[in-house]
C-alpha cells in the first residue's frame, strides 16, 4: 500500500494505488451477472461524485462566484471569479474531486484485471460464458499484476482525452485542448 504508489509516482509522476473489498469468490462464481454489477459500485460512486462537482461547478458559475479558466489542468477545472479568499480554496476544491474521481472511474473501467472494468466483462457475456470467465479470473491471479501494468501504461493516454470531453461538457461556452 505505500510501495506502489511510492514507485509508481516516481516514474510515472503520479501514484498509482488500490483498494480491495471481501467478498466470497464462490459468491462471484455462482452469481456472475451479480459479481459483476457489484463490480461497477465503485466507479458508480466515483461518477456520482463527479456529477456532483460539476453541478457545483455549473452553481458557483451561474452565480457569478467561479469562471471558467484560461487553462485548464488536473487541479484547477475552475477558478474563483475573485482570487483571494474562501472561493478559490473552493474552486480547487472541487476541481480536484471532479478530476481525481474521474481519474478512478475512467482507471477501474478499464477492462484488465483486477480492475472492475474486467468484472463487469460478465454483463456482456451468457450465463454459462460469464461462469467460465469469472472462473479463468480467479484460477489465474497472475494475469492480476500483469493487468495493473498494462492499466498503468494505458491510463494517460485514455484519461486525458476523456478528461477534457467532460471539462469541455462541463464549460460549454469555452473550448479547452
Amino acid at each position: 500500500m505505500v510501495v506502489l504508489p511510492l514507485i509508481s509516482a516516481l516514474t510515472s509522476g503520479w501514484p498509482l494505488g488500490f483498494a480491495s473489498a471481501p467478498y466470497d469468490p464462490n459468491w462471484a462464481l455462482a452469481h456472475p451477472r451479480r459479481a459483476a454489477w457489484m463490480a461497477l459500485a465503485g466507479p458508480a460512486a466515483n461518477l456520482l461524485l463527479v456529477i456532483i462537482a460539476a453541478i457545483a461547478i455549473w452553481v458557483g458559475l451561474s452565480k457569478g462566484v467561479f469562471v471558467a479558466p484560461d487553462e485548464v489542468s488536473f487541479d484547477h477545472v475552475v477558478a474563483a471569479a475573485h482570487p483571494e479568499g474562501l472561493w478559490r480554496g473552493f474552486a480547487f476544491m472541487v476541481s480536484v474531486l471532479f478530476s481525481l474521481n474521474l481519474l478512478l472511474a475512467t482507471f477501474n473501467l478499464l477492462p484488465l484485471p483486477p480492475l472492475d472494468g474486467s468484472g463487469a466483462v460478465p454483463l456482456f457475456l451468457g450465463k454459462d460464458s460469464g461462469r467460465r470467465y469469472q472462473e479463468f479470473l480467479h484460477s489465474q491471479r497472475s494475469f492480476a499484476f500483469l493487468g495493473l501494468f498494462v492499466a498503468w501504461q494505458l491510463s494517460d493516454k485514455i484519461f486525458h482525452p476523456v478528461w477534457l470531453a467532460v471539462v469541455n461538457l462541463v464549460h460549454p461556452t469555452a473550448h479547452y485542448g
